[in-house]
């Protein structure tokens, strides 16, 4: 595997970000969304990937589940395992090593289904489909589809004393959105100043729907939020359900 941006950047700066700006209010109500699109019993084994910080990992651990976390980011899994003795391991989801038929439901939220170009989005959905139950269901949660992307940018945000820049570019040929964060921290004199390049695929909807079908899915929910509204043109996110339903194609 050639060597990608995320591969490093998640540690200090940017794991400090990612964990303030997510809230628990936040995972709350994305583990809420979660529950009742798995539409599973506590007890039953789901699979996170990448995991991050484990936030959602650890609501559902939380509310009687049986967890597996993976991510390649050291620093988010040591965040993880202060939090919760739990089964999280250190994988890159682009190659990932699991047991067959052995989990009742996947997740893949945030933003890192667009890190995979569509050879790795296609080993990526079909290791899952491998790893899951018939009929158990993944989800996948992204704000970097085509039509997510009529509103993109340049943007400012603070988090206490760390402030960040995001500086996006869309390359049209390349089917890839560009971002820059540039992390700053401290007062006048004494700033630390950072940039670091990260880079999304995009895909449309249909495509990735499409995707998941050659994969062994089936997609029975293709939605702009939690409450059920339908995905269309401005949507700042994705949110797809999908079914493990048959073979894999060749």
């Amino acid at each position: 595997m050639k060597f990608e941006w995320f591969e490093t950047f998640f540690q200090g700066p940017a794991v400090d970000f990612w964990t303030r700006a997510m809230t628990p209010a936040l995972t709350s109500a994305d583990v809420d969304f979660l529950e009742k699109a798995f539409d599973v019993k506590p007890g039953a084994r789901l699979l996170d990937v990448p995991c991050g910080n484990g936030r959602h990992s650890i609501e559902l651990a939380r509310r009687g589940y049986r967890i597996t976390g993976i991510d390649l980011s050291e620093e988010m899994l040591a965040l993880a395992c202060a939090e919760l003795a739990a089964d999280w391991r250190k994988g890159d989801m682009r190659a990932l090593d699991l047991e067959p038929s052995a989990f009742d439901g996947a997740f893949c939220f945030g933003n890192s289904f667009g890190y995979l170009d569509r050879e790795g989005v296609t080993m990526f959905l079909r290791a899952l489909a491998a790893a899951l139950k018939p009929r158990a269901r993944l989800i996948v949660d992204t704000g970097v589809a085509a039509e997510s992307l009529t509103h993109v940018q340049r943007r400012w945000h603070n988090l206490g004393d760390l402030f960040i820049l995001s500086d996006p570019r869309y390359d049209a040929l390349a089917g890839r959105l560009d971002i820059d964060y540039t992390f700053i921290r401290g007062g006048p004199g004494t700033a630390e100043l950072e940039t670091r390049p990260t880079s999304s695929y995009v895909f449309t909807a249909s495509e990735i729907c499409r995707m998941f079908e050659a994969s062994g899915f089936e997609v029975t929910a293709a939605n702009a939020g939690y409450a059920g509204e339908p995905y269309q043109l401005g949507s700042p996110r994705l949110v797809i359900t999908a079914m493990k339903s048959r073979r894999v194609r060749a």
